[in-house]
């Protein structure tokens, strides 16, 4: 009877710490989603300092005499460094892990944007906001997204990566109107010391809450079967991240990718982000005005990178590029009718198909990333992403340009609208190829 009874316990022991794991995820809310929190949060914070640089062209031109050339030259190193820094921070955060990299990016930002209250030459602009503002800032793109997605989430991956996407591109948004009031009110230096207030407020948070990999919690990613161990720091980040570039670029899907994704940030943040409040000031919109509808953009981004990383999750990626691209460049092409009426029904409509399409972009080349580079991916899209950026310093430096030498930005919309047409056609070129190491996919 004894003897039965300890066997019957003993045999009954095991089986309340075996469910465990499962009821944990499906009773309470897995830990994934409160790095993925802090993640959105860290990135709204940050990209406070995203919101500055269109809100800056009219006041530093006024008072230093800088041509818009000049100060878009500042913008386009910035939005350059943005991208070309992101695929090395993702290989540093393999390296040293993603809440050294992302505190010590903040207070780089914080730095550069504080000093920028001190300049008096074009090239102090260069140094604060295009070289350690674009450093900082290229360590908390969306590669940093892309690292807590594939570290954390085995499902939903789609949706986070919309989320966190919407995080990034919102948050440079919505502090518009806050930041064109201080500019109007109080000139432009009170606005720069509060990008750097603000980056400094997240860095506690970051180095309290975000953990670097679930197996420091002793969990599993979300959606996973089985425990994933904490790989080993990857030493040589900076090679490992060129390494993969050269493997990379041996692949036709990448070629496209990045391509896709230049015309994505020539149309976005190196267009509507740079050149919109000064077009719209063009038309004799009020600042606080251009900037609430670009805030308004950043409302209806929220929605349409969610839905977008839903989409993801269930429908073909290339299918749904194409018809993001094809979107944007119906509404570009409208744009310089738009802006001489003012902020009217047509201007608002503008603003709100064109903020469900800003950056819904990102999930399914997020996707397709993944589909063809396997564990490279992070770093794959980190450059990916550099081209993204790349695209935008291009715009936000040529569109100053245009407008010095034509009087207007319609040249500017016009050509943008023609390069989302050949972003969609090229989307439809990448070829479907299961994940796995690098190797050409398209000849």
């Amino acid at each position: 009877m004894t003897q039965t009874s300890d066997a019957t316990t003993a045999g009954r022991k095991p089986e309340p710490s075996r469910p465990r794991p499962r009821r944990s995820r499906t009773t309470s809310l897995h830990r994934a989603w409160f790095v993925a929190a802090v993640t959105f949060v860290t990135i709204i914070g940050a990209a406070a300092f995203r919101s500055l640089p269109g809100l800056l062209i009219d006041p530093l031109h006024r008072e230093f005499g800088w041509s818009r050339g000049t100060i878009g030259a500042a913008v386009s190193v910035n939005l350059a460094l943005y991208g070309l820094t992101a695929p090395f921070a993702a290989a540093l955060m393999d390296r040293f892990g993603i809440r050294r990299v992302v505190a010590g990016a903040l207070t780089v930002i914080a730095i550069g944007s504080g000093a920028t209250v001190w300049m008096t030459s074009a090239w102090q602009l260069m140094l604060c906001w295009g070289l350690l503002v674009g450093l900082g800032s290229g360590s908390m793109a969306l590669a940093f997204a892309a690292t807590v997605t594939d570290r954390w989430f085995t499902e939903r991956r789609g949706l986070v990566s919309g989320i966190l996407t919407a995080a990034s591109a919102s948050g440079q948004l919505v502090f518009l109107p806050l930041l064109s009031w201080i500019v109007e009110r109080h000139d432009w230096r009170p606005a720069a010391v509060t990008v750097a207030l603000a980056a400094l407020a997240v860095v506690p948070f970051v180095w309290l809450l975000l953990h670097d990999h679930p197996a420091d919690l002793g969990q599993k990613p979300y959606g996973a079967r089985e425990f994933v161990p904490k790989p080993a720091p990857v030493p040589g980040a900076a090679r490992r991240a060129v390494g993969v570039l050269f493997s990379a670029v041996r692949t036709g899907p990448f070629w496209l990718l990045a391509g896709t994704f230049a015309i994505c940030g020539a149309s976005t943040n190196g267009l509507i982000q740079t050149h919109f409040v000064p077009a719209a000031h063009d038309h004799d919109i009020p600042l606080t005005a251009a900037a609430s509808l670009l805030a308004v953009i950043g409302v209806f981004d929220v929605v349409g990178t969610i839905a977008s990383g839903w989409f993801t999750d269930r429908f073909e990626p290339r299918r749904l590029l194409a018809v993001y691209y094809a979107l944007r460049g119906v509404s570009l092409l409208f744009l310089p009718m738009l802006l001489p009426l003012g902020v009217h029904l047509p201007m608002v409509f503008f603003i709100v198909f064109y903020g469900l399409d800003w950056v819904a972009t990102v999930p399914p080349t997020l996707a397709l990333c993944r589909e063809q580079y396997g564990e490279d991916s992070a770093i794959v899209f980190g450059w990916v992403l550099a081209s993204h950026q790349v695209g935008a310093a291009l715009v936000a430096f040529l569109g100053g340009v245009a407008r010095d030498a034509f009087g207007s930005y319609d040249v500017v919309w016009y050509a943008s609208g023609a390069l989302c047409a050949a972003a969609a056609l090229m989307a439809l070129v990448i070829r479907r190829r299961p994940s796995g190491p690098l190797s050409p996919a398209v000849s």
